[in-house]
């Protein structure tokens, strides 16, 4: 049953190649079309061969769900590396497969000093990669490829972020399904405004899929900074929208407004999101650093919105602002977006959790015969739950601290390192100093570009699927547990 999902998501990637082979047709850019086109077919083949006999049991259980799930993500990023390599964009391989992890775990992390000039054709290859892992490879096959039985849960579970995975309707394919129809609607909108406010289809499209996606990744040097406010305004509008659990886009869909509302996590989330903003708008006009009150609070609510809900867009070098800016900015690329988002991170909803469960703590140690439970939206947190999210936070402070240990060796200086492992880890992308919104990754050693690299795919998966694809007894256990 794995080799059979290996090859289906083979066949995904030949299929999503195509595009890119369109665009190249439209620019004139033949030798692109050649090398997108070739690469489409050969993996279209191999995936075909490879699916021609289907697996007599299509019965599979968590662990070897969680195998595919890491398998297929490190499938795609080997094979996505290939265009940019080829194409002779980024002549290194182990560039090449950074830049590619960077977009398809929605980081926005880049080697590359700049993308002007680029072939237009690699360029929207590099900024629908953040489309394709927005949502996910295992949900996007779940919705358009059949696939039966209730192990599939299993699938959606390995690769959907947030302390608990549930499905919205009874069906996991229609809950795939429906997700993907809310995620290619917030897509198709994004397009639209953005053609109003003047972009070329091009731009808009290229933007909005590093905005749904929440990824980052930008066609110009300038960034943000390229487009006129109204579009960055909307930019605003939909990395915020895109980082609301997308089970509240549901509620609202079946006529649930009021119980979409009383989300805890939703209000936590924009409330954190609003007085961010608020803070570092008044700390930059106090420091002087800002043109006007209007200023201050667009390009504090774009960067606010950016990094909370780790696209990784910029309109302003935060490197230059106030320390106090600066470390807030630093804090919420830890916290990150709702659970069931695109975006990345630590979530709210587990901080929801964690807060709560520091409370009970904290009573307990002075009432020892309470019995306390964790809370929200008016439900009992399972005991389950709030030990995975224990579980996450552990498995969190372990990888960073060796992440970090490792790529000191580069001898670079202590906030670029601590900043460059927070943003990878948690797919944001930007970090500060050396790798701000206006630095790159591209000084580090190959060593610490694949420690980086598997932070991106480690922070996308949340550890448990690659954790559980490098353990020992994964492979040696016969048993199917």
């Amino acid at each position: 049953m794995i080799r059979y999902v290996l090859f289906r998501a083979f066949s995904l990637v030949g299929a999503l190649m195509l595009l890119p082979v369109l665009v190249a047709l439209i620019y004139g850019e033949m030798s692109c079309a050649l090398i997108f086109g070739v690469m489409a077919l050969v993996t279209l083949l191999i995936g075909f061969a490879g699916t021609c006999k289907k697996p007599e049991n299509r019965m599979f259980y968590a662990r070897e769900g969680y195998v595919m799930c890491a398998l297929i993500w490190l499938l795609i990023s080997l094979l996505g590396a290939l265009p940019f390599v080829l194409t002779g964009t980024i002549p290194s391989y182990v560039d090449a497969l950074f830049e590619t992890v960077s977009g398809f775990t929605t980081t926005g992390a880049s080697i590359l000093t700049s993308v002007d000039g680029m072939y237009m054709s690699v360029q929207f290859f590099r900024c629908f990669t953040h489309w394709i892992g927005g949502m996910g490879v295992l949900v996007f096959m779940l919705a358009i490829i059949p696939m039966s039985g209730g192990s599939t849960m299993h699938l959606m579970r390995a690769e959907s972020p947030g302390p608990s995975v549930g499905k919205l309707v009874p069906r996991v394919k229609n809950t795939a399904k429906m997700l993907y129809l809310i995620y290619f609607g917030l897509t198709v909108a994004q397009i639209v405004l953005l053609l109003v406010t003047g972009l070329n289809l091009y731009e808009a499209m290229t933007i909005t899929f590093s905005t749904v996606g929440t990824g980052g990744f930008s066609i110009t040097d300038a960034g943000m900074n390229a487009y006129p406010l109204a579009a960055q305004i909307v930019v605003i509008l939909f990395m915020t929208l895109c980082g609301i659990n997308f089970s509240v886009y549901y509620l609202i869909q079946t006529g649930k407004i009021r119980e979409a509302l009383k989300s805890e996590e939703l209000r936590w989330y924009l409330s954190i999101l609003f007085a961010s903003s608020v803070l570092i708008a008044a700390n930059v006009i106090f420091a002087g650093r800002a043109d006007s009150a209007f200023d201050a609070f667009h390009h504090a609510l774009f960067s606010v919105s950016s990094v909370m809900t780790t696209t990784g867009f910029a309109t302003r070098d935060f490197n230059l602002w106030p320390q106090f800016s600066r470390t807030l900015l630093f804090i919420l690329t830890l916290l990150g977006a709702s659970a069931g988002s695109t975006g990345g991170g630590l979530k709210v909803s587990r901080l929801i959790i964690m807060v709560r469960r520091i409370k009970n703590e904290i009573i307990f140690a002075t009432h020892r015969k309470s019995v306390r439970q964790v809370y929200m939206d008016g439900r009992r947190v399972g005991s389950t739950t709030v030990k995975s999210v224990t579980t996450y936070v552990s498995i969190y402070v372990l990888v960073y601290l060796v992440s970090f240990l490792l790529i000191s060796l580069d001898g670079l200086d202590f906030e670029t390192n601590i900043t460059a492992v927070a943003a990878t880890l948690n797919n944001v992308g930007p970090g500060l100093s050396a790798v701000g919104p206006t630095g790159n990754y591209a000084q580090y050693s190959i060593l610490s570009k694949l420690v980086l690299c598997f932070d991106m795919l480690a922070g996308r998966l949340e550890f448990i699927p690659l954790m559980i694809l490098l353990r020992y007894r994964t492979w040696s256990e016969r048993r199917t547990v």
